[in-house]
């Protein structure tokens, strides 16, 4: 199953495109989607929309784990990324490719084991499941392969395919 992680942002973007069979992992490629500061924020929004259709097209996942929103102190930034989210969930779903959505303390919980893990701890653990030397760069295509992550091994669970039967 190829599985693509989304960590939605107005700015940066991130992606990560992982091969899950069996509870073996390999990524298959990663980076972001990137719009520069101080451009207008429905080009950005178009821009975002356009490369994630086209990287839906290209690397054909089966399914799309996306970060939940969470809102911290700044409203305004959670606005655009919300309206980033948006316009690359409609991508995902004319490209007829499933969803799922994952808190960031499922993530944590999925791929660490501990739903209060630390960032670094994360990313520690995400190298390992993948035998990667260094992890990705930027940060936001290392979350966004811990999403992909989280939904292989939550989708694969046991319980998962007794609720899937």
């Amino acid at each position: 199953m190829k599985i693509l992680g989304i960590d939605p942002g107005y700015g940066i973007t991130g992606f990560g495109l992982i091969e899950a069979e069996r509870s073996q992992y390999r990524l298959l490629n990663c980076g972001a989607i990137t719009t520069p500061p101080n451009t207008e924020f429905s080009w950005r929004l178009e821009v975002i929309y356009h490369d994630m259709t086209e990287l839906l097209r290209v690397s054909a996942p089966d399914a799309v784990s996306i970060e939940e929103l969470f809102f911290g102190h700044n409203v305004t930034t959670g606005i655009n990324v919300a309206q980033s989210r948006g316009v690359i969930l409609l991508a995902i779903r004319q490209a007829g490719v499933p969803i799922f959505e994952y808190k960031p303390m499922q993530v944590k919980q999925s791929v660490v084991g501990y739903g209060n893990a630390t960032k670094h701890q994360v990313q520690d653990m995400t190298k390992r499941l993948l035998k990667l030397t260094a992890m990705p760069k930027p940060d936001d295509a290392a979350d966004a392969i811990a999403l992909a992550l989280c939904h292989a091994r939550s989708h694969t669970s046991l319980l998962a395919q007794i609720q899937n039967k």
